[in-house]
């Protein structure tokens, strides 16, 4: 049975994210999206539990997904879960890049957990959280690039 951890910040949660989601699902048996409860190099506008949260709500029609927290490597994560592969989107040149070298070190970290690429559909290949967070920052909408419910959220969030 195979088995795969997508893991991410997902800060915020975008069509894209679900875009790999489904097609992660469609390859795996079983996969489940980590939620990082930390980061160094990024600072979430919303909390683990409120990002796990939009995932569950949006993914709960993909009978074979769950939704986790984790606040350790994603090797680690993997490992823990007794899983062997780690999913990842890249949409990119720079996406590849940096997951080219993300790959590796995480190979050289666990050599036993391999790193899987998937390419989102053309329609979602330039969406970035990064832009949509200065979207939202300026007043525009963000609803052809994220649910209903994280557009209204992430408005909440930059009106204060």
């Amino acid at each position: 049975m195979a088995k795969a951890v997508y893991p991410g910040t997902f800060n915020p949660m975008t069509y894209g994210h679900l875009d790999v989601i489904r097609r992660g699902a469609a390859i795996f048996d079983e996969l489940v999206v980590a939620v990082t409860g930390r980061s160094v190099t990024k600072n979430p506008i919303f909390t683990e539990e409120e990002r796990a949260s939009f995932l569950r709500r949006h993914t709960q029609d993909i009978r074979n997904v769950s939704v986790e927290i984790f606040d350790t490597l994603a090797v680690d994560f993997v490992r823990a879960k007794g899983f062997h592969v780690l999913l990842r989107g890249i949409r990119t040149m720079s996406d590849f890049e940096y997951e080219f070298q993300m790959a590796l070190t995480n190979r050289q970290l666990a050599e036993e957990v391999e790193t899987v690429f998937v390419m989102p559909s053309l329609e979602y290949s330039y969406v970035s959280a990064r832009l949509i967070r200065e979207i939202v920052a300026h007043g525009g909408s963000v609803s052809a690039f994220v649910p209903e419910d994280v557009e209204e959220a992430l408005k909440a969030r930059f009106e204060r």
